[in-house]
């Protein structure tokens, strides 16, 4: 007879940790006196995470500092902030991504804890607010500007939102594969903080130090010139967005019109019975008519804009959140 052997237990399992892959994304038009120390920050405040430095048709050899820093070099012809964001987010693959500016003004030892916040409160959208460091930091007019927009965006798109431009955020990969970036110059951050609120996705703020450029440093930010186009950009997405409103607000404008025209016609008409400004009468009917035209426009679309978002919200869940264990 066979002697019964003795039990042994199982083996224990060592918990296995899985990292996420993190890339830090940094756009950069002409900026070879920064562009090194930039790498360099991130390079130490994130060991793990590739580099990537996407040129934009710069002029000053940023692509040689860059991959002399250690970068992995990629290149966008289109010009603007938003082409090559776009190429970006179409070529690059992580869990994580981490978006700056390559100017040198943003705080690198910000990004474990922007990182943090997204892993531990599974946010698909991390915005680091800028804290002044001086005066140079914000050029004149730029800081109202700011203000104004984000005041604009927050009012009609909600107020989850705080310092809207800031060029320092952490992505996750389903807002990064879910974003369709339309958006050539520096209204990206706009089309990216409206696609954040329009498909409530988690959202977290934290603050970082905002220097001034260094010196031989110039911003590519035209005040005026680039805050109208912004404004502009956040005109045309409340009408893609919010269409049943934007129309609404047009023909409440175009019937109190009509109203207007048509009130001194019917006063007239009741007193006299005839109606001596014809044409005035014709254009009052003209003008309500288009009133609620623009009513039911709004109606049309809003409908229209249903079903994209949920062709948007489809996409994004189709990648699910990093599972760090």
């Amino acid at each position: 007879m066979r002697a019964i052997e003795p039990y042994r237990s199982m083996p224990t399992r060592t918990a296995y940790v899985k990292q996420p892959r993190i890339a830090v994304l940094i756009p950069c038009y002409n900026e070879a006196t920064t562009i090194a120390r930039v790498v360099a920050d991130f390079r130490a405040a994130l060991p793990e995470a590739s580099i990537h430095v996407y040129d934009n048709n710069s002029t000053d050899g940023t692509s040689a500092v860059a991959v002399a820093a250690g970068a992995i070099l990629g290149d966008e012809p289109e010009q603007g902030k938003g082409a090559v964001v776009r190429r970006m987010f179409r070529d690059i693959e992580a869990d994580f991504y981490l978006m700056v500016d390559g100017d040198h003004t943003y705080d690198a030892t910000r990004a474990p804890e922007m990182l943090a916040l997204a892993i531990d409160r599974r946010c698909d959208l991390v915005n680091c607010n800028r804290l002044e460091t001086g005066d140079t930091a914000y050029r004149a007019g730029h800081r109202f500007g700011n203000r104004m927009l984000t005041g604009a965006v927050r009012k009609i798109f909600g107020d989850r939102v705080e310092d809207m431009l800031s060029g320092y955020k952490v992505f996750s990969r389903r807002f990064v594969k879910s974003f369709p970036a339309t958006s050539h110059g520096f209204g990206i951050e706009t089309e990216l903080t409206v696609h954040a609120l329009e498909l409530d996705m988690p959202v977290a703020h934290t603050s970082g130090l905002y220097h001034g450029r260094p010196e031989g440093s110039s911003s590519k930010l035209s005040t005026y010139r680039d805050g109208f186009r912004i404004l502009w950009l956040i005109r045309q997405l409340f009408k893609y967005e919010r269409p049943l409103a934007c129309f609404s607000l047009i023909g409440i404008a175009l019937v109190l019109f009509s109203v207007a025209l048509g009130i001194p016609l019917i006063e007239q008409y009741l007193h006299t019975g005839l109606v001596p400004r014809f044409p005035t009468a014709i254009l009052a009917t003209g003008i309500m008519l288009l009133g609620f035209l623009s009513f039911m426009t709004g109606l049309v679309l809003d409908t229209v804009t249903r079903g994209r978002r949920e062709m948007k919200m489809l996409a994004y869940l189709a990648h699910p959140f990093f599972v760090h264990k």
